[in-house]
């Protein structure tokens, strides 16, 4: 009976391993998913993984790489826990496979590392394949909703979203009197201009990409009119 449990074990392992374009490799997830900060780590994966994963969750449609609500599905529903799940995808983002020299069809590895991967690696555990699972729904409205899915409130503090991060500016300071051409490049190139008091290369660089225009003058319009202070819609001084 054990080894029948075994190897019951490893073909689920497998079968997710395969799902994801990978070879079969060792992985020790002992206990990064309870490890990690979901938060933290749904922010980072929106930053770094979504324009390349499919992840409902995380409100993410890239086709380059897997789906991993698709790569999941069936393993989780085969009984792979959220500590294997976790080890498989550091083991990915640490050794992807197949690697090749372009990065446009290849994963670079060690896209994230350290704390950040214990984060991204503890989301997608605790995510990923889930029957069901949605985006959850953020305060403010279509504006507060991008601001919500793409992670900000985890790193500002905005009344009008509900949120308090600490480790951005306070956005309820510092945005009253800006243009929308300012916010926007704060949002889509945020080391042109730092706030005073916090170091550089702390937001991802990636919101230009990852978020659709769309969507990104929606949430400009949304952060100006949360104060009532700003310089004008979105649509103008682009």
């Amino acid at each position: 009976m054990a080894r029948g449990r075994l190897i019951a074990s490893r073909a689920v392992r497998r079968a997710a391993l395969v799902a994801l374009g990978v070879a079969v490799v060792a992985v020790s997830g002992c206990g990064t998913a309870e490890n990690g900060s979901f938060d933290r780590g749904r922010q980072l994966f929106v930053a770094k993984c979504g324009t390349c994963h499919t992840l409902k969750q995380a409100a993410t449609t890239g086709t380059q790489g897997p789906d991993l609500d698709a790569a999941f599905a069936q393993a989780r529903a085969s009984g792979m826990d959220p500590d294997t799940v976790a080890g498989v995808v550091r083991a990915q983002v640490d050794n992807p496979r197949p690697t090749t020299a372009d990065p446009n069809v290849s994963m670079p590895p060690h896209l994230v590392t350290g704390d950040d991967l214990s984060d991204v690696a503890n989301y997608v555990a605790h995510v990923a394949g889930v029957p069901g699972i949605q985006p959850p729904t953020f305060a403010g409205g279509p504006g507060g909703q991008v601001f919500g899915q793409n992670g900000c409130g985890s790193c500002h503090t905005l009344k009008a979203a509900g949120t308090t991060g600490t480790v951005g500016p306070d956005l309820d300071k510092v945005l009253p009197g800006m243009s929308a051409a300012q916010v926007k490049q704060s949002i889509v190139d945020p080391n042109a201009k730092i706030t005073p008091g916090f170091p550089p290369n702390t937001m991802p660089q990636t919101f230009g990409q990852t978020i659709n225009p769309k969507d990104l003058k929606t949430l400009i319009n949304f952060l100006l009119s949360s104060t009532n202070k700003g310089a004008g819609p979105a649509g103008q001084g682009k």
